[in-house]
């Protein structure tokens, strides 16, 4: 068992508390990676407030990339060195994994991910002699070290910066897969983005380089709009500013919208997609709502318009694949991903959640 700090989350409200806490050594199918950044999610914060279905104490993250120290007697594709990106977890066995959607793995993707369990019921993280809910994402990656199944430690190139590269685990993962795998928006196609957070602002990345002619993003914060435009967004739209959204977006493109995109899991703010669609057009959802799940749509306009809604996971994404051609992507400029990071001490976790809740910073990313 390795003493390692990680950042606790002890009680919904309250901030995360730095802990040393003891890490159990890599099983059969483990790696013992050194983390060298974890880059935080909403749904990081979402699970310590109890939107999410996680039990506390608990410690958290699963945007993690780093350098691998140990592996289980069955890994055989990862050596001690490589560096890998940690990413969701799923079985790798059942028909969906088999056909390269792990995100939709029959084992589920809610037990697997936030049951902060290991399958047997084990907790491979211990604080003050007590197990405590870990293996989040199957990794649990607020800290100096992670456990993560072999599976879900994606072995990634070594000139790329491994820092920064979590992120790519999991909501630039989302953003960009939505948009090239998910819709699979066509080249000359129109999409509206509403919300231009890190998975927001990745699906204009995902959308630049699916040859898209106009990007709208919908968004309060300006610099984040500027933000935006630099990325490829082709016109913004305030929110705020505008009685319409769906108004704001018919000026921009008369006949409506080829693609919607949701990060804001808000009612008022699906319907303005709904009403900003052309026919036959799609909209994914991909929000995590904060406390009602349920939102409900105009059945009548989605007949007349001949409207699909998607939900989304994970961008549709096989991280065994995806994530490598991202990095790819990024190593030859056309993916910049890390202008969306702010880097911040593992120390300063609280302050990084605070300044991305007030918008000051896209993508927080952590370095231990």
């Amino acid at each position: 068992m390795n003493s390692i700090t990680a950042a606790v989350a002890t009680a919904p409200g309250k901030d995360f508390s730095l802990e040393e806490v003891h890490l159990d050594a890599p099983r059969e199918d483990e790696v013992l990676v050194r983390i060298a950044g974890v880059g935080i999610c909403h749904s990081d914060v979402a699970a310590r407030e109890q939107h999410l279905p996680v039990s506390l104490p608990a410690v958290l993250g699963h945007e993690g990339a780093g350098i691998v120290e140990q592996v289980g007697p069955s890994v055989r594709h990862l050596s001690p060195g490589d560096h890998v990106v940690l990413s969701f977890l799923s079985c790798g066995q059942c028909e969906s994994c088999n056909k390269g959607q792990p995100s939709y793995c029959l084992a589920g993707f809610l037990p697997q991910n936030f049951a902060c369990m290991r399958p047997d019921g084990s907790k491979p993280i211990h604080h003050c002699g007590n197990a405590i809910s870990s293996n989040f994402f199957g990794q649990s990656s607020f800290g100096t070290y992670a456990l993560a199944k072999g599976r879900n430690a994606i072995k990634v190139r070594q000139d790329a910066p491994i820092e920064l590269l979590g992120p790519l685990g999991c909501g630039i993962q989302t953003g960009a897969g939505s948009i090239m795998k998910a819709l699979a928006c066509k080249p000359g196609s129109s999409l509206l983005v509403t919300g231009g957070g890190a998975v927001g602002l990745a699906a204009v990345m995902g959308a630049v380089i699916q040859n898209c002619a106009t990007i709208i993003v919908a968004e309060p914060h300006q610099s984040r709009r500027e933000l935006a435009l630099s990325l490829g967004a082709t016109h913004v739209i305030d929110p705020t500013n505008s009685e319409s959204l769906h108004e704001a977006v018919r000026a921009i493109v008369p006949a409506g919208v080829d693609y919607g995109f949701d990060t804001s899991a808000k009612q008022d703010v699906i319907d303005s997609i709904v009403q900003s669609m052309r026919p036959a057009g799609t909209i994914g959802l991909v929000g995590i709502p904060a406390t009602n799940p349920n939102v409900s749509f105009n059945v009548l306009s989605l007949l007349a318009l001949g409207l699909k809604v998607v939900g989304i996971t994970e961008g549709n994404a096989d991280p065994a694949t995806f994530i490598p051609a991202m990095v790819d992507l990024f190593m030859e400029g056309r993916f910049p991903f890390d202008r969306l990071c702010k880097t911040y001490r593992l120390d300063q976790i609280n302050e990084a959640v605070e300044e991305n809740a007030r918008g000051v910073c896209v993508k927080p990313v952590l370095i231990p």
